[in-house]
């Protein structure tokens, strides 16, 4: 069976070494799906209502700047938060080994001890990360509050957001820029259909679905929201024309 990596004690070693990097996957795969999503649900919806192409164009474009910009936005603000309740945390253990040392190594204590550790093994344990204050914080951090020594730049993870937002929400556009009229919504189907297939695919690799099977999911909530505004503008069609 071939493994993810080799378990030699120089490739642990490197491995251990280069540490965990932040994976900004998430934050495409985010705006890629929001992207291809919102803006084929314009195109549709603009569709339904039996509006011209320039609409489309109009709202489309619309879409792009100013559902990008805010997405970007969004995600900055969430990831900073993140970022900034992580800081909030180690400070306040900082704190708390200064004044309660005791406090804090008892801590350290249980959750050795409901690890499985007892007796001398036990205080072996305590005494080695307690003797360095940066090990000490960063093993509360993991063990009392669930939070990863591995954060997420704000900034990276809103132009990763923004970036995919704007090339794949641009494919649904693409057909009425470039082909008349009537042959264009077909074409924005099959070629957002396969935008949102393969980011369902990509994100496979890091899961546990077969590739297949991620793509059609991903591929079922686009049309379904497309769908879903493509009723509406043509429930709506009589009210907009």
């Amino acid at each position: 069976m071939r493994l993810e990596h080799k378990h030699t004690a120089e490739a642990i070693r490197r491995r251990l070494l280069d540490g965990n990097k932040p994976n900004y996957l998430r934050d495409w795969v985010y705006g890629g799906i929001d992207g291809a999503v919102t803006t084929f649900a314009i195109v549709a919806g603009v569709v339904g209502a039996s509006l011209s192409a320039k609409v489309v164009i109009i709202l489309g474009l619309a879409n792009l700047v100013a559902d990008g910009i805010s997405m970007a936005a969004s995600n900055y603000s969430g990831t900073k938060t993140e970022v900034d309740d992580l800081e909030r945390l180690r400070a306040m253990e900082y704190r708390h080994i200064a004044v309660d040392p005791d406090g804090e190594r008892e801590e350290i204590r249980q959750i050795m001890a409901i690890k499985g550790l007892e007796g001398e093994t036990l205080e072996h344990a305590v005494e080695a990360i307690t003797s360095d204050r940066e090990r000490w914080v960063a093993t509360m951090l993991f063990e009392e509050h669930g939070q990863s020594g591995t954060v997420r730049d704000p900034m990276r993870s809103a132009i990763a957001t923004f970036i995919a937002f704007v090339i794949c929400g641009a494919v649904p556009l693409l057909p009425y820029v470039l082909l008349p009229t009537d042959m264009a919504m077909p074409v924005a189907l099959v070629m957002t259909s396969s935008v949102f297939f393969a980011i369902g695919s990509v994100k496979s690799r890091w899961s546990l679905n077969r590739w297949w099977l991620s793509g059609l999911e991903t591929l079922g909530i686009g049309l379904a929201a497309a769908f879903a505004a493509f009723a509406i503008g043509y429930l709506l069609r009589g009210w907009a024309g």
